[in-house]
């Protein structure tokens, strides 16, 4: 048994340390209780972070991959998996890759692109606006996303703005296009995507896809020799004057992929994209995300906020992309029964 002067040979506890101890436990009831998402805050953080050093790293040791080299790594890793459902079709990434490579043989076939050149996109949410882009990125261009809502001489200022070789327009955009055909500019070549030309003036574009070989472009023709080069235009909506072109680099398209990877999404999910794809949450965060995840994404014509549950219901979605209003409106629609727990991804 030890006596009282074995016990007074211990080692003293510092005078310090209750004190401290307790403004540790003060300091964690007080983030608990008024900011109770810091250590997620701090972890999305990190990722974030961790994401752009690495891609900066990579960058310095020359090693410069955008997102469309991903999008072609997961076409030969996972063919078979689904990329896109679109009306209830499914594209894989197969089918993505060989349509757009059908798409850059078009052009190629006709020599009048080279790299760099600018290419507009005057088209609706469909799969094709994502093969067009795919398919002229391969071939090393710029590809200007045109809001399809816009007419006229704020339509025509935004064509004249980034100078493009040719203009891509929408079957169901034909209306638009006769509207202002008569003041385009006469370098700028037209389009149509449909089987035969309306006028002398445009070409038609479907029919050649479909004749078009579905090989793979040299990967020569899209590299980026520098990820801060110009990879898309984006506009503004043109709310407090003339639409003005937002010049997205190729590490920009990565940061916005890079979105859903940070916010927690993965490789499983389903990802529903109602917003319209020359909007950068759409084209960026949604289609660029999807890739970065080697995820599906649903694509939606239009959004409809009376078929918007059901349809999360039917493909089994899991991420879902909002923005300004939609939010109020979903709110309002009848509840309906099976729907998993999903992710909000939050674009503002």
């Amino acid at each position: 048994m030890k006596s009282w002067e074995d016990y007074s040979l211990l080692p003293m506890i510092p005078s310090w340390l209750p004190g401290a101890a307790a403004g540790l436990v003060s300091l964690h009831l007080i983030q608990r209780l008024l900011f109770p998402y810091f250590w997620a805050d701090l972890r999305y953080l990190l990722k974030v972070l961790i994401y752009g050093a690495r891609v900066e790293l990579y960058q310095r040791q020359g090693r410069i991959v955008t997102t469309l080299d991903k999008f072609v790594k997961l076409a030969k890793k996972q063919p078979n998996k689904p990329f896109l459902i679109y009306e209830g079709k499914v594209h894989t990434y197969q089918d993505v890759d060989r349509r757009s490579n059908k798409v850059a043989h078009v052009f190629l076939r006709t020599g009048s692109l080279k790299k760099g050149d600018t290419v507009a996109l005057l088209m609706g949410n469909e799969p094709d606006f994502i093969h067009m882009w795919f398919g002229l990125a391969k071939l090393g261009c710029v590809v200007a996303f045109l809001n399809s809502n816009v007419r006229a001489r704020s339509l025509l200022h935004c064509i004249n703005s980034c100078k493009p070789k040719i203009l891509v327009v929408g079957a169901d955009l034909l209306g638009t296009l006769e509207e202002i055909l008569p003041n385009l500019g006469k370098d700028v070549t037209v389009w149509v995507m449909t089987k035969s030309s309306p006028s002398s003036s445009v070409y038609s574009l479907l029919d050649k896809i479909e004749s078009a070989p579905e090989n793979p472009i040299p990967d020569s023709r899209r590299s980026a020799n520098n990820l801060k080069s110009s990879a898309l235009y984006i506009f503004t909506s043109g709310t407090t004057g003339l639409p003005k072109a937002a010049v997205i680099s190729h590490m920009q398209v990565l940061k916005g992929a890079a979105g859903l990877w940070a916010f927690g999404a993965v490789a499983e999910d389903v990802i529903y994209i109602t917003l319209p794809l020359y909007h950068s949450a759409a084209s960026l965060l949604g289609i660029g995300g999807c890739i970065e995840l080697g995820a599906t994404c649903v694509l939606k014509r239009k959004f409809s906020a009376s078929q918007f549950w059901n349809d999360c219901k039917r493909y089994n979605v899991t991420v879902i992309q909002y923005i300004g209003e939609l939010c109020r409106y979903l709110c309002s629609q009848p509840v309906v029964s099976g729907i998993k727990m999903m992710a909000v991804c939050l674009q503002v």
